[in-house]
């Protein structure tokens, strides 16, 4: 029995070991095969997958204003790694300390030891991927870092890892943000960087990358295909007129304490836009630039009565016997059609069509479409969609909002619909879609398509024109536009626009003024608007307006709007030179005295003389002498005369009759200190003509509005235009002071984006003062001449720049940041 039990466990544990020997055999010749058969196959496989091709990232186009200012650019920062593994031993052990004091110093967010442990520890883990840490750095600060210990080791024998990283900058902060747009990471956006993502994303490269301990890395071995750089977009935006257009809108919006606003600005005669801003109130009571209220569907609304412009046009072009003297009853300003109510806001009686316009009378438009076509709908929506008005424009950035015009056929058409929509209701369009109807009666009837970007490029050579396209060749007839131009300038001069009526050019358009339409009903929140275009006998610049539901008590659009187009059109005029020449050959001069030409730079008034149509001779031998007008100047013969006037070395010169800015040149840079008092030009100088000069001698200047004049002959030819006798004339010293202005105001606002670009590449934070240009500080030195403060100043050191004063006004005149807090 024992020996039985004895044999059985014996066989069971000698069955056991040859069923491990077995197994220990499969084993071994498996690990043998795959050793030595299968070794290759496997050691491919494994480098496959820890070594693979991956996309490298093309550098993104920049985007231009119209004068190739950067609005956005690309500049590289970089991510800092490290390999441990490819470090000398002595070389680490050496400078481990340093470099760990460096990085600690460098970034802040570890102790010298901590950054000291985790080196070591990389490196005896033997990882060959460690991210220092994750701030990016820019390129001035990775040239730092390469010459670090350790890092600076030759032939890549440092471990450092830069990893490129391209981020977006925008030069001028938050101006024109919204039309700049974005592309996030799931390539959704919107403005033009979305719009033209393929031309400004480039084609990515490829390149080898190694998936190593703590992360991957680039490998460097010959067959990386290199990515090319995007394509440059060159806008229509003028980068001045934009914060133009952005600061007057804020104004409005935190006055009004509104929910939101835009202002789009249009060259007439191209369609080019020069500004399109967008702000809109933020929960935390800020505004920002959050959507394309100016042609998107967040700002598709009623337009309600800007829209009063093309039933008045379906009218004339219907039933051309109806003349702007015609007599329309609005009674005590109501008005029942099938059952509804319409109103004024005054009962005018009995008004002419052209007061109809004036007085934005909802009850005479009603009367006067509902007259003409209540038999007929269809006839007063097939005027509409001559104009254009029902579809969208083809705009070049991605979103234009689809504009909706009811139709007689539609089964929401009512009894009420056609005098409801007479009066911008039951409809609805994008402010841009308005504006381009606007713009098509100041065009002379030609329709434009709107533009926005004019060329796309690559570096200097153009890929793509785009040439101003027309959408309508003629809108209506030469007639219906002489009758709506004139009702659009009535409603500036007599109307509901007259608080925006300018003294030195002419406005036309129409306020705008509508009830907001929600929850299935109409409330007593409004969205106000003024579209219209100027000068408007010779339009330049087409702008609507839009300002949705002011709360502090203005509720019209000639209140909330219109102001802001005026602020707007003012700039505009004061800015562009090139503007200004109609007033000049329409203002008449008086008879009694001529154009005040003083003293200056030779250049200067040389083309102040031809601004004025003014002959100027000159005896002087280069453009940068110093003339004073002579007394025999011949006005009767429309010349000038410039004599030198002579500045000697070690003597007081003469500066009567030059400007404060002029005088301080001459006279500080001489040694002097200059206390000034009053303001105008230079009229008494207390230190006279040759007198020695003792550095730090103090002279007073006494200034005068009214310069040394000469007199003028009592004949004096008149220009040729002179219907415009109210209109001012520009004195050389306001025109002097312009010229100056626009010519130095673009030179820093070039070098205001030149200067940010440098200080972000250099790791210096953008100044963002300095990267907003000073447009208001351009219009303001157009409409006066240069001024000091009656209280008397003296400079207290010598300039060695043309003028100390000129760079203070600058800084005084240049605008705030915006902070735009309601």
């Amino acid at each position: 029995m024992k020996g039985s039990v004895k044999k059985s466990i014996v066989t069971r544990v000698r069955l056991a070991f040859l069923g491990v020997a077995v197994f220990s055999s499969a084993i071994f010749w498996k690990a043998t095969k795959i050793q030595f058969q299968e070794g290759a196959k496997w050691r491919a496989l494994e480098q496959e997958r820890r070594i693979s091709y991956q996309a490298v990232p093309a550098t993104r186009g920049n985007i231009y204003s119209d004068n190739e200012s950067i609005m956005a650019t690309s500049l590289p920062f970089y991510r800092v790694a490290w390999d441990p593994g490819v470090v000398d031993d002595e070389v680490f052990k050496a400078n481990v300390d340093s470099l760990a004091y460096r990085l600690s110093h460098f970034f802040g967010d570890r102790s010298v030891q901590e950054y000291k442990r985790r080196l070591i520890n990389a490196r005896t883990a033997k990882m060959r991927y460690i991210r220092l840490n994750s701030r990016q750095i820019n390129f001035q600060e990775k040239k730092l870092l390469a010459n670090w210990p350790i890092f600076r080791a030759k032939r890549n024998r440092g471990g450092a890892i830069f990893e490129k990283v391209d981020k977006r900058f925008r030069p001028f902060g938050g101006l024109a943000q919204r039309t700049i747009g974005f592309v996030n990471e799931d390539k959704h956006g919107a403005g033009l960087e979305y719009t033209f993502e393929q031309s400004l994303a480039g084609k990515p490269g490829e390149a080898l990358f190694e998936r190593v301990p703590g992360g991957v890395k680039p490998v460097f071995d010959g067959t990386e295909i290199k990515p090319l750089p995007g394509y440059d977009i060159k806008t229509t935006l003028d980068i001045n007129l934009q914060d133009v257009a952005e600061n007057a809108l804020y104004k409005s919006l935190v006055d009004n304490n509104a929910q939101y606003g835009c202002v789009i600005l249009m060259e007439v005669a191209t369609g080019e836009i020069k500004a399109v801003a967008n702000l809109g109130k933020a929960s935390d009571d800020t505004y920002k630039e959050d959507y394309n209220y100016a042609f998107a569907d967040q700002g598709r609304t009623e337009p309600g009565s800007t829209f009063k412009l093309a039933s008045m046009m379906a009218l004339f072009e219907a039933r051309p016997e109806v003349t702007l003297d015609d007599m329309v009853d609005t009674g005590n300003g109501r008005m029942y059609v099938g059952g509804a109510v319409k109103s004024d806001s005054h009962g005018y009686g009995r008004i002419t069509v052209q007061q109809v316009f004036e007085k934005s009378s909802n009850i005479g438009v009603a009367k006067l479409v509902d007259k003409y076509f209540s038999a007929n709908p269809t006839e007063y929506t097939d005027y509409l969609k001559k104009f254009g008005l029902d579809k969208p424009l083809g705009f070049q950035m991605a979103g234009e909002a689809l504009p909706y015009v009811k139709d007689p056929k539609d089964r929401s058409w009512s009894r009420t619909s056609l005098t409801t929509m007479s009066i911008g209701y039951e409809l609805k369009l994008a402010p841009l879609q308005t504006l381009a109807f606007y713009n098509a009666v100041a065009n002379g009837g030609v329709k434009m398509q709107p533009m926005i970007v004019r060329e796309i490029k690559q570096a200097d050579q153009v890929l793509q024109r785009n040439e101003p396209r027309v959408l309508n060749q003629k809108i209506c007839s030469d007639a219906t536009l002489a009758k709506v131009k004139a009702m659009m300038e009535g409603v500036v001069l007599a109307g509901t626009a007259r608080s925006i009526r300018p003294k030195d050019y002419s406005i036309a358009g129409k306020t705008g003024t509508a009830w907001k339409f929600k929850n299935g009903q109409y409330t007593k929140t409004y969205s106000t608007s003024f579209c219209g275009y100027f000068p408007a006998d010779k339009p330049k610049y087409s702008c609507i307006v839009v300002v949705d539901s002011p709360r502090n008590g203005r509720i019209y659009g000639a209140d909330v709007a219109a102001p802001v187009f005026r602020e707007v059109a003012d700039k505009c005029m004061a800015r562009d030179l090139l503007s200004q020449r109609p007033l000049l050959a329409k203002a008449r001069l008086n008879k009694s005295h001529v154009p005040l030409v003083r003293a200056g730079m030779q250049d200067e008034l040389a083309l102040v003389c031809q601004k004025l149509g003014l002959a100027g001779n000159t005896q002087a031998t280069g453009g940068e002498e110093w003339v004073r007008a002579a007394s025999d100047t011949a006005f009767h013969a429309r010349t000038v005369a410039l004599v030198v006037n002579p500045v000697r070395t070690g003597r007081v010169p003469q500066v009567r009759g030059l400007s404060l800015r002029d005088a301080l040149f001459l006279l500080e840079n001489r040694g002097l200190h200059v206390r000034a008092v009053g303001t105008g030009r230079v009229r008494e100088q207390s230190l006279a003509v040759g007198t020695p000069i003792k550095r730090g001698d103090i002279i007073t200047l006494n200034l005068a509005e009214s310069g040394p004049r000469l007199a003028a002959p009592q004949a004096l030819p008149e220009p040729e235009h002179t219907d415009l006798a109210e209109n001012k004339l520009l004195v050389p010293a306001e025109m002097e002071a312009a010229a100056k202005e626009r010519k130095s105001f673009t030179n820093r606002e070039k070098a205001n984006v030149q200067t940010a670009v440098a200080e972000h590449s250099a790791g210096v934070k953008p100044n963002a003062k300095a990267a907003k240009p000073a447009a208001s500080s351009t219009a303001k030195s157009a409409a006066s001449g240069a001024k000091t403060t009656d209280k008397a100043k003296v400079s207290n050191s010598p300039k060695e720049g043309r003028s100390t004063t000129s760079d203070k006004n600058n800084k005084k005149n240049a605008p705030k940041p915006v902070v735009r807090r309601a």
